[in-house]
């Protein structure tokens, strides 16, 4: 077998890759319409696709892996990040760019499957500082990708940001095949594809309404249809799940105490995350006469960029505190952080460095925990079920980050006010976003305080030498 070491610094490298597909649009994002030639409501498909094919796809890998290797799926998943690259990368029309960022999601579940990985090989006193920093680098990608994505957009054609993710896809699944050993922890049984159908129908009707809120309207026809209609599928998902001999997903397992909690406190989490990522850019790239900073989106970006930089530092000080006190301290520590963040800038927001500082404490909170609830996850649950209840755990983050994107969108579209014709978020509407953001990490926080300390007993960790 490779060296442990060798094994968690190449999944490392597959969790940059993963979470960079998230930023990868974001410098071009408002020129869409202009460089597709299409509606500004039929660009937003660009990034709607990939939350649907990231919020669908990962539980569905976490149950494959499980099945047939976590390995070979995480191979899959690298090998359509690539063709989904590549697509994007020749499309010309807003079609092609759709189709290829919907494949690019796909590569989302590469992060929980890593996780499960290192569960099944690492040594036990190792584990939790490597699954710390394996978690860290669903931060870390997107902060420390948005600079580079910057760079690439205004100095080159915006085409070569999708060669570079799919050279580095490319790069990543050498990587894997050459440093991962294959997994020899099996579930067996069939692939339920009935029950894999069902989520995801359910969960694209209730991520569309969600995301399709604000431009379809919350009381229209269709953002009803798919919202109730979502929900219902999934209630009957719920259903035939708990009488399939092998379902996609134990339910059983997944309402336990520990693992429901962590999961709901996993909206939370994320949410107060992505929160963080719409509303901190917007005001650093507003111009000045608007009550922004009016940096350039490469500075901008450098101003967000060390909250990735302080989720990786602190992976090793998670791993550590993991082994001594248990996740959840972490989980309370890091829901600590981020409330203290957003009231710091209700407070704090005249000066670019009060920013920095605040997106520093973001980095605490989210290294924290973002470390914490896979680790809560893997105490609760039997060995054959890490790789789909760590891909259910990082649906219910992407459902947070999927609320946030609604929730905060609408809030800064709502309090604006006219600037060279065009409207512009006002400080009440970041004032709102705050607050709400921070009461989605005193959810986590509050939530966090009933999980109970200790492992499962149904949790057992492989004997495996050191």
């Amino acid at each position: 077998m490779p060296p442990q070491g060798a094994i968690v610094a190449v999944l490392a490298v597959a969790g940059l890759a993963s979470s960079f597909m998230y930023t990868l649009v974001v410098p071009i994002q408002a020129k869409l319409p202009e460089l597709l030639n299409a509606s500004r409501e039929d660009t937003a498909w660009v990034v709607t696709a990939t939350l649907l094919a990231a919020a669908v796809i990962t539980p569905i890998s976490g149950r494959l892996g499980d099945m047939y290797g976590k390995r070979r799926v995480v191979l899959a998943l690298l090998a359509v990040l690539v063709v989904g690259s590549v697509i994007s990368a020749v499309s010309q029309g807003i079609v092609g760019l759709i189709i290829g960022r919907a494949l690019q999601g796909a590569v989302t579940g590469v992060v929980p499957l890593g996780i499960s990985i290192l569960r099944d090989v690492m040594h036990e006193r190792r584990v939790d500082s490597a699954i710390a920093l394996i978690s860290a680098t669903l931060g870390v990608g997107g902060a420390l990708g948005l600079p580079v994505s910057a760079l690439i957009t205004e100095h080159s054609d915006w085409h070569l940001l999708f060669w570079v993710s799919a050279g580095l896809g490319a790069v990543v699944f050498v990587m894997v095949l050459w440093v991962v050993p294959v997994s020899v922890l099996r579930s067996g049984g069939r692939f339920d594809y009935l029950g894999a159908a069902g989520l995801s129908a359910g969960l694209i009707g209730v991520l569309l309404a969600i995301s399709r809120g604000n431009e379809w309207g919350w009381g229209s026809i269709p953002v009803l249809a798919c919202g109730i209609g979502g929900i219902l599928v999934l209630v009957l998902w719920g259903w035939y799940e708990l009488r399939t001999p092998v379902p996609l997903l134990d339910l059983r397992v997944a309402v336990r105490r520990p693992v429901l909690l962590t999961n709901v406190a996993s909206v939370g989490m994320g949410f107060a995350l992505f929160a963080s990522n719409v509303v901190y850019p917007q005001m650093l790239e507003l111009p000045v006469e608007t009550g922004g900073f009016g940096l350039t989106l490469l500075g901008a970006s450098l101003i967000v960029m060390p909250s990735g930089l302080v989720m990786m530092l602190l992976s090793p000080v998670s791993g550590r505190m993991a082994r001594t006190v248990g996740p959840k301290p972490l989980l309370l520590l890091g829901s600590g952080a981020l409330i203290v963040a957003y009231a710091f800038t209700l407070v704090f927001a005249a000066e670019v460095w009060q920013i920095l500082v605040a997106n520093i404490l973001i980095g605490v909170g989210i290294g924290f925990g973002y470390a914490a609830m896979p680790m809560l996850i893997m105490r609760s649950v039997p060995q054959s079920e890490t790789g789909a209840s760590n891909g259910l755990n990082a649906l219910f983050r992407s459902l947070g980050t999927s609320t946030a994107a609604a929730v905060i969108g609408a809030v800064l579209a709502t309090y604006v006010a006219d600037f060279d014709g065009r409207p512009v978020p006002t400080a009440t509407a970041y004032q709102v976003s705050f607050l709400v953001g921070g009461a989605a990490a005193l959810l986590a926080l509050v939530v966090g305080l009933f999980i109970p300390r200790g492992r499962d007993p149904h949790e057992q960790h492989p004997s495996l030498p050191e």
